[in-house]
């Protein structure tokens, strides 16, 4: 099967990414109680060791503790471009702009996301960043 590009807001994943650059909570009610959620750097020295949960209440930890850390000032999605692989999978390309709070100055990062759903709810997360580049 070849990867299909979709409209975001048909996917659960591209509903949470664009709830997570509006800081909207309510991304929360897409989340399965048994998420498995990781997210790990590309060549980066950065600890990403607290950046996985496995279940919705550890993953609310985890993005406080990304709000304070790397997004003090949230995020601006510059681009979601979220391909369907089938069987609720899907491989998604996120650009975004925001004001990294370890490097203290604004950056780009494009990441991307392989995930899961089932019934409308994200159970599978796992982020790779590419890059972090200093705008």
């Amino acid at each position: 099967m070849q990867p299909t590009l979709t409209k975001t807001t048909e996917t659960t994943i591209g509903q949470v990414l664009s709830r997570f650059a509006a800081g909207d909570p309510s991304l929360f009610e897409l989340i399965a109680d048994d998420v498995d959620f990781r997210i790990d750097h590309f060549r980066d020295e950065a600890d990403t060791s607290w950046q996985l949960a496995n279940s919705r209440e550890a993953l609310m930890g985890v993005m406080v503790q990304l709000s304070q850390d790397v997004f003090p000032k949230g995020t601006e999605a510059l681009g979601i471009d979220v391909f369907a692989l089938g069987d609720g999978w899907h491989l998604t390309r996120f650009n975004q702009r925001f004001f990294y709070g370890e490097r203290q100055r604004d950056v780009t990062s494009v990441t991307f996301i392989i995930s899961h759903e089932t019934d409308g709810m994200l159970d599978f997360f796992r982020e790779t960043v590419t890059n972090i580049v200093n705008v």
